[in-house]
Order: C-alpha cells, then sequence, then structure tokens
C-alpha cells in the first residue's frame, strides 16, 4: 500500500533516510526516527547504493490518469454547492445521474453513473439519503401529542 503524503513529501523522507544512513546511523534507528519500517529503510539504502540519488526520486504514480484535473475537481465541488436547483433540476437533490450529466455539459467528459460516487468521495463528499416527511406534518401537533397523549397511553413497568 502506497504511504500518505505527496511525493515530494515521500521524497524528502527518503533523502533524510539516506542522509541519517550516511551519517552512520543503522536502518533500525532511522525507521524509529522517521515513524518508518525497518524494511522501507533497508529497501531505500540498497536503492542508493545502487542508483545513487536518482533511484530514490518519485516515480509518476502508476495507473490511467484522472480524467478531471484539480482545478475542474474543484469547479464541480463548487458546482455541486450551489445546489441542484442552480444546475437546472426540479430539486435540490444531487444523485449519481445528476452528477454525472453536469460533469458532461460542463467539462466535456464522461463518467459512468458507478463511479461518480467514488469520485464524490474522493472530494470529501458522502452518500446521505433526504429524511421523508408529509407535506402535510404539523410538528406543533406533533410536540402537543408526545407531551399530553403519549404518556397516557404509554405503559410503565410494574413497580
Amino acid at each position: 500500500m502506497r504511504p500518505s503524503g505527496s511525493p515530494e513529501v515521500l521524497e524528502r523522507r527518503r533523502i533524510r533516510a539516506i542522509s541519517l544512513f550516511q551519517d552512520g546511523y543503522p536502518p533500525v534507528e532511522i525507521a524509529r526516527k522517521l515513524d518508518v519500517g525497518r524494511r522501507s529503510v533497508r529497501r531505500w539504502k540498497a536503492a542508493f547504493l545502487n542508483g545513487g540519488w536518482e533511484a530514490i526520486r518519485p516515480r509518476p504514480a502508476p495507473g490511467r490518469p484522472p480524467k478531471l484535473d484539480r482545478s475542474a475537481k474543484k469547479a464541480l465541488e463548487t458546482a455541486l454547492l450551489r445546489g441542484a436547483r442552480a444546475a437546472g433540476y426540479a430539486s435540490d437533490l444531487w444523485t449519481c445521474p445528476r452528477v454525472a450529466q453536469v460533469i458532461c455539459k460542463r467539462f466535456g467528459v464522461r463518467y459512468h453513473v458507478d463511479h461518480i460516487g467514488r469520485l464524490l468521495r474522493s472530494l470529501g463528499w458522502s452518500p446521505q439519503k433526504p429524511q421523508r416527511r408529509a407535506i402535510e406534518r404539523d410538528e406543533a401537533a406533533i410536540r402537543r401529542w408526545v407531551s399530553t397523549t403519549w404518556p397516557k397511553v404509554k405503559k410503565t413497568p410494574r413497580g
């Protein structure tokens, strides 16, 4: 599993480990100081001894590049925060198909509906279901019933 942090942060950690190694610290001590695994320190040391400083530089992340870059994701989040009504929908509820349509219209990028949830999670959003309430619901009458009628009909434990 890839450690957390930007490639630059991870590279600085590897450079620090190599400098500690050059100062004579053993791998176990370096691992403790940098809060990493001993195997990682040994792997960095071997890479450095075989390939020099170039061997511990960060490499591009494998896999397909994202369809939306960082600025497009930020613009998408701004559009989502404005609400679905501002995007032309009848209700203010965002669904995955709606988000996919907004991405297609705004950025010209097609996402499958099943992948929208993953994209939203990467932006820090979580799925939520709106609470269903009747339009005719009278909150004051409900509070009155709970405070007056409910205590009368509620069963009480026998003492």
